[in-house]
């Protein structure tokens, strides 16, 4: 297993990235980009750590430790431990996801699956591929980012018909060797600080579109990869004003395959469009039980600020304070609930693992998505204006104001102005900043939109039952 400092090391490789449309060329010295770094590292720093070592290193067949994100799921209790491991991880990051082995595990698990029924169904030899692949980034202990979302043109047409022929990534060249990609992919998330990239599908596809129904993986710093890092949210920050934000940071890119090279090796999807749907939904399924696993710290945050704004208002008494707080706690618990019921229903699949439920993992990211602005709204009321109009870290360190601060901004029962500012800005930062905008837009888009949640929950429903009493009910013979 790696280190923080060998992690940080690896990502001086060349690769080529840019911000604000310069090349950077070292992204561990980037201010922005360190952040991010940073932030990653925490998945390192546990498995280091003797408080969490138990939760993330397990102990391979042949004796060597490695990583529990590795850790193929062949029980409900796997997902268990799993989603808790990512729990701690995004608490440990102030509820922002760290995602460098989260994701990609994801993606490698549906690779399994699919590659298996791919050989068994068509005769190809991916398992194997995707085998040798998974022990290379489970011995090596690698960072990995998935690319998945086409930037799409036309969202009312398919890939062949958009008036851009690289709307949608797609093959452009085969050789004995690989494959030749061109095209780009949307909101790949910690590709600036990865070591591996995955490539997966983004949607069903039809016959005609089979120069698009591609998977594949590559360094992050192959020839004619290129990451445009977004800059949302990349100004220097101080932790008195931005307590979450200042320290704790995730960037996206526009990723560009120029002409990349695949080796043959590395290509676990060449022109079998029948099987790219059911890919890019396999890996969202584990995804979004991820997703849902990294949303409990956030709400119970959510939980815990308005709590501690109530007190320092002095409002905890108040019925329409208590009913928010009950609505938040149902909120926080419901959640809860929904993921650990997702891995207990979890389905036995090829070859040997276990995928969550798609029914209540579907039912978990729904009901946090829909609820979510809501709960800001709640936060935020109970909190009050001061959220964005209160004094900043200067007037703390200047005597000339600061004696005003410590005078007129103390809370209920001797609450300091230090610890009440100190509470608002956590509140701000969480409901009210870029970041707080940064995870508004995630609740609603990151790892599916809210229709394709609804679709999923209708087709995973065994609607039968259900129709079948209330026809005996009604009297209706079928």
């Amino acid at each position: 297993m790696r280190s923080v400092q060998q992690y940080v090391d690896s990502l001086r490789d060349g690769r080529t990235v840019y911000f604000r449309g310069r090349r950077v060329e070292d992204v561990t010295s980037h201010p922005v980009l360190r952040a991010a770094i940073d932030h990653a590292a925490i998945d390192y720093r546990m498995a280091e750590d003797e408080r969490w070592r138990d939760l993330a290193v397990v102990t391979s067949e042949e004796g060597q430790p490695y990583s529990r994100y590795f850790a193929l799921p062949q029980t409900p209790q796997d997902l268990l431990h799993r989603s808790r491991l990512i729990e701690e991880a995004t608490r440990l990051g102030g509820t922002l996801v760290v995602l460098i082995k989260e994701i990609g595990t994801d993606a490698l698990f549906g690779l399994h699956i699919l590659a298996a029924a791919m050989d068994q169904q068509l005769g190809t030899a991916y398992l194997p591929r995707v085998q040798a692949f998974y022990r290379h980034c489970r011995d090596h202990d690698l960072a990995m980012a998935v690319a998945q979302t086409d930037v799409k043109g036309d969202r009312s047409l398919g890939p062949v018909q958009q008036a851009h022929p690289d709307y949608y990534l797609r093959i452009v060249d085969r050789r004995d060797d690989g494959i030749v990609v061109r095209g780009a992919k949307v909101h790949t998330s910690v590709s600036v600080n990865s070591n591996e990239l995955i490539v997966l599908p983004t949607r069903a596809l039809g016959e005609g579109d089979a120069a698009y129904a591609v998977a594949f993986a590559v360094p992050i710093n192959t020839p004619g990869l290129k990451l445009l890092a977004s800059p949302y949210g990349g100004h220097q920050k101080n932790r008195f004003e931005h307590p979450i934000s200042a320290h704790h940071k995730m960037v996206e890119t526009l990723t560009v395959f120029d002409d990349v090279f695949v080796p043959r090796e590395r290509v676990f999807l060449e022109g079998e469009w029948q099987f790219a749907g059911p890919l890019a939904l396999t890996f969202v399924e584990y995804h979004r039980f991820t997703a849902v696993s990294y949303k409990l710290p956030l709400v119970d945050l959510l939980v815990g600020s308005a709590w501690l704004a109530a007190e320092y208002n002095g409002i905890l008494r108040a019925g329409h304070v208590r009913e928010k707080l009950s609505r938040l706690v149902a909120y926080a618990e419901t959640l809860r609930a929904l993921v650990e019921m997702a891995a207990q229903r979890a389905k036995r699949v090829e070859p040997g693992l276990v995928a969550p439920d798609p029914l209540t993992v579907n039912m978990a990211k729904l009901h946090f998505a829909e609820g979510y602005h809501q709960a800001l709204m709640a936060v935020q009321d109970l909190a009050g204006g001061l959220l964005v109009t209160g004094p900043g870290l200067e007037d703390l360190s200047t005597p000339e104001t600061a004696e005003y601060v410590r005078r007129y901004l103390g809370g209920a029962n001797g609450a300091s102005a230090l610890d009440r500012l100190r509470a608002l800005n956590l509140i701000s930062d969480l409901t009210a900043s870029d970041f707080a905008g940064y995870q508004a837009v995630l609740a609603i888009h990151a790892e599916g939109s809210i229709e394709a949640e609804k679709l999923v929950m209708l087709r995973s429903y065994n609607s039968k039952p259900a129709l079948a009493y209330a026809r005996e009910l009604a009297g209706i013979n079928a």
